[in-house]
């Protein structure tokens, strides 16, 4: 028997795995061409797990089949995962984003049993300007509340690289995307802590140009402060 004849079956169990990945469902959670999303799962037994990725793009640009190999990735681990467009800016402003966050989570909540996901195990996860939507609906409860669930209703939340306090806002364009001056307050996810959040999960590259990691250092420890769970993770060296 050839030396690697062991070695096979451990070097392809995540190829396996990525084969029995598919993208079982679109579906749309409003009217609007951008109120769409995309249903990945893995062979394998149900209930599972559900994350819902919100990709960032500065709230401007970005298409859900642009994540299809990260959706891809994260289902092979063994969960369901959502990854749901959203309208952009200029043709919207703060807050149509995030409130397009939330009707893809009650689609998610109400619907992902059809598709082998547990809706108790529902997890947002998001980079960037995804992480700032993700982050929000996490944290303030008027965005889910308007469809009958809470913060509460979450698992978790995943936030990679994201913008959770950010003024005063350094561009004019950021200025414009976030609408009228009595409404920047409400963008700021850091401002809704109150330490009754579902676990959050930071991760930040150290040398992150785009989005500062104090964002994400100063959301860790005002949930910390207020009695929430939360653990920070900076990835030395990486990037935005």
């Amino acid at each position: 028997m050839s030396k690697w004849s062991g070695m096979v079956p451990r070097w392809t169990a995540p190829l396996r795995n990525w084969f029995g990945v598919r993208r079982v469902h679109t579906a749309r959670f409003g009217n609007d061409a951008r109120q769409c999303l995309d249903v990945y799962r893995p062979a394998g037994s149900s209930p599972m797990p559900v994350i819902v990725f919100f990709y960032g793009g500065r709230w401007k640009q970005g298409h859900r089949r642009l994540y299809s190999l990260l959706a891809r990735r994260l289902a092979a681990l063994g969960a369901v995962v959502i990854v749901p467009d959203y309208r952009l800016y200029p043709a919207v402003r703060f807050p149509v984003f995030v409130e397009d966050g939330a009707a893809a989570v009650d689609w998610v909540l109400r619907h992902v049993a059809q598709w082998g996901g547990d809706p108790e195990r529902v997890h947002l996860m998001g980079h960037s300007a995804g992480a700032h939507i993700g982050a929000l609906l996490s944290l303030d409860p008027r965005y889910l509340g308007v469809h009958g669930h809470s913060p509460a209703t979450l698992a978790g939340f995943v936030g990679l690289a994201g913008p959770y306090d950010f003024m005063p806002f350094q561009t004019d364009e950021l200025v414009d995307t976030f609408g009228p001056a009595e409404r920047h307050e409400e963008s700021q996810p850091i401002r809704f802590v109150d330490g009754r959040n579902p676990p959050f999960l930071l991760l930040h590259g150290s040398k992150d140009r785009v989005v500062g990691p104090g964002n994400s250092k100063r959301l860790w420890r005002r949930i910390e402060g207020c009695g929430g769970r939360a653990r920070m993770v900076f990835l030395e060296q990486a990037n935005h």
